[in-house]
């Protein structure tokens, strides 16, 4: 309850939002900007003519209800949406207001969750069903690779029937990765974002206790905030309004801020910048990435005809305040295809296609 609020808030787009179940038909889909002091930083020193931020996407999908993986409600549908992210986000109702409706006429959160969950688990096993049956022949012929397979969606199956989300599985990342085309929807990560009352913003409540509880052996995120205080803030014109808001409520940060930085790191992101006089832009990579596919996000040919990467480290650029100090002190770095970028890497590449 409070997704689509939470949604406008948060994002470019503006998502309908009403008092009432179902209320979001089609996924609304919003570009976010991440918030980055550093990019602020670099754009002071070097004055570029463009900044261009990273962003992510975010969907908005409809509440799923007890039977969507039988298509009750619009599941099928939505399954299909959430299929296609990379992350979940999953808002709970923390807060009580006999005037804001619930679809189950009361408020317990961990029940929502459990419902999702059931919904989630029943359409992956599916799944895997589907899966399962497709190599079994292979697998008994004597095929290495089918037999593999078929061990590990048998092991998953397991784990699913007994109610279990498949992000939970103990398994290693070699075998985990056989699944990943099937995009199973209990294997993505999840932040858990309780939405609460504006008094219980800063330290919770017993809604949100319960759910710390409820999904302490899942290895997810939680997040607490309140969807009212962040369409409030959404609402202020200046900079200096928000901050002043955020103060007078206790608060350091939106909630929409720290939602952002979540899920970043949910995704398991990091940003790398280019810097130049014509623009400071950030760049959204994965956790691990080399700098030949480090180069391929701002295009596929420099990815191609990667030659080498000259990189400053962030803190080096900020403490020498220019690329060519930087340069002079031996702070700046020629790396190669193995280089691993690291976040706030301030880098050039060499190409030649």
């Amino acid at each position: 309850m409070g997704k689509s609020t939470l949604f406008n808030a948060v994002s470019s787009a503006k998502a309908q939002a009403a008092n009432f179940p179902f209320c979001t038909i089609e996924p609304n889909v919003g570009t976010i900007t991440v918030p980055d002091q550093r990019l602020a930083v670099l754009t002071e020193l070097v004055n570029p003519q463009n900044v261009v931020p990273t962003t992510i996407e975010i969907v908005d999908i409809a509440g799923l209800v007890k039977g969507a993986s039988k298509g009750e409600g619009l599941g099928n549908q939505f399954l299909g949406n959430i299929r296609n992210t990379h992350a979940i986000l999953h808002v709970l109702r923390c807060f009580d207001d006999p005037n804001v409706i619930h679809v189950d006429g009361k408020v317990d959160p961990v029940a929502d969750k459990e419902i999702i969950d059931t919904e989630l688990q029943l359409k992956d096993l599916e799944s895997i069903e589907k899966g399962i049956s497709k190599i079994q022949k292979q697998a008994k012929a004597g095929d290495k690779e089918a037999a593999r397979l078929l061990e590990v969606l048998e092991a998953f199956k397991a784990h699913l029937e007994q109610g279990k989300n498949c992000r939970t599985l103990s398994i290693d990342a070699e075998r985990r990765a056989l699944l990943k085309d099937m995009h199973l929807l209990t294997d993505k990560p999840v932040l858990y974002v309780c939405n609460v009352d504006p008094d219980s913003v800063v330290n919770g409540n017993a809604h949100v206790e319960k759910v710390k509880q409820a999904i302490a052996d899942e290895n997810a995120g939680i997040l607490i905030i309140s969807a009212a205080i962040e369409a409030e803030i959404a609402e202020l014109e200046s900079f200096e309004d928000r901050k002043l808001f955020l103060e007078e409520m206790g608060l350091t940060d939106s909630g929409v801020e720290k939602l952002i930085r979540a899920a970043y790191k949910l995704l398991n992101y990091i940003t790398y910048f280019t810097v130049g006089v014509k623009e400071v832009r950030a760049w959204t990579i994965t956790e691990g990435t080399k700098a030949p596919q480090a180069a391929g996000a701002i295009h596929s040919d420099f990815e191609k005809g990667f030659i080498r990467a000259e990189v400053i480290a962030y803190s080096d650029y900020i403490e020498y305040k220019t690329e060519a100090a930087c340069r002079s002190v031996g702070k700046l770095r020629v790396e190669g295809k193995e280089y691993v970028v690291k976040d706030g890497d301030c880098m050039h590449f060499l190409f030649n296609v």
